[in-house]
């Protein structure tokens, strides 16, 4: 009867193990879809009359410093668990939560920054800056499926769950965070520099 139980767990966790990431993966390419979507409608409105592009504010480019530092630490909890440095997993993971709420407060920063310059995300009849809201805020709320996967990563840190032989919830958790990371240049420099 162990020998059963056993099994069954193992049979479990090798299914997770090969399924895990191409779910990811899946999920990854759905998101990827529904932003190309969100560009592309920008860019068929860009030729509307009164289309203006808007100069975003400066915090945005402080946003993207900060979400990119934090991929940074992702990359070194990674290493210290490949070297079973649980102390240095934590630290990062810890790192990696402080500048990805940095750069979710600067966010909100910019949203404010923008109201004060005059671009409303309704009542207006530009429609660049409800197209800047929907791409920055819509971003904001991936993120927040990342910052969820990141609390845990960082409770499984406490537990020393990660290390050279059990690295998997942290790559998951890392793979998708890089990857918000990489939407979110894509998203800045695409309302920067096209619409």
């Amino acid at each position: 009867m162990i020998t059963t139980t056993l099994d069954k767990q193992g049979f479990k966790e090798e299914h997770r193990r090969k399924t895990a990431k191409p779910l990811l993966w899946l999920g990854i390419v759905s998101i990827i879809m529904f932003f190309g979507g969100l560009t592309s409608a920008v860019l068929v409105r860009m030729a509307d009359p009164g289309w203006e592009h808007i100069q975003l504010p400066a915090i945005f480019t402080l946003s993207t410093i900060l979400l990119i530092g934090s991929s940074v630490m992702f990359i070194l909890a990674n290493k210290s668990a490949k070297k079973d440095n649980y102390s240095g997993v934590k630290q990062y993971l810890y790192g990696s939560l402080i500048l990805g709420i940095g750069f979710a407060v600067c966010q909100f920063i910019g949203w404010n920054q923008l109201v004060d310059l005059g671009y409303f995300f309704t009542g207006t009849t530009n429609s660049a800056s409800q197209f800047l809201y929907v791409l920055t805020a819509v971003h904001l709320v991936h993120l927040i499926g990342g910052f969820i996967a990141l609390i845990i990563s960082i409770l499984n840190s406490h537990r020393h769950k990660y290390n050279s032989k059990n690295l998997l919830g942290l790559q998951l958790c890392s793979i998708y965070w890089h990857f918000m990371d990489g939407l979110w240049i894509y998203i800045y420099l695409f309302l920067t520099f096209v619409a």
